[in-house]
């Protein structure tokens, strides 16, 4: 799966990175044809601490996923975001088996 990363409005840790990077690895346990994914990592202007921003795209032949979540950290959006995501590709995966 190829996995891109960018960071808007602020430089991203090698850590934070890595976190990342293995999240959504694990995805492909859910599917097995998940080609890659886009991950958007934004710093967004807010009057609350709840202004850390994920956004993930995952493309599947015929089928492209997506989540967006905003939380007080990086790693509390991405968790979130990932979790949804299996929870689509469980969806996905349940319909394709009922036609």
């Amino acid at each position: 799966m190829n996995i891109i990363i960018q960071s808007v409005h602020f430089s991203e840790t090698q850590a934070l990175h890595d976190f990342v990077t293995e999240e959504v690895r694990k995805l492909s346990r859910y599917h097995d044809k998940i080609e890659g994914a886009k991950v958007f990592l934004k710093l967004e202007k807010s009057n609350t601490r709840e202004n850390k921003v994920c956004e993930i795209r995952l493309e599947i032949p015929g089928h492209d996923l997506f989540v967006k979540t905003q939380c007080e950290t990086f790693e509390e959006a991405t968790s979130n975001v990932v979790d949804e995501l299996k929870e689509q590709i469980k969806e996905l995966k349940s319909r394709s088996e009922r036609r």
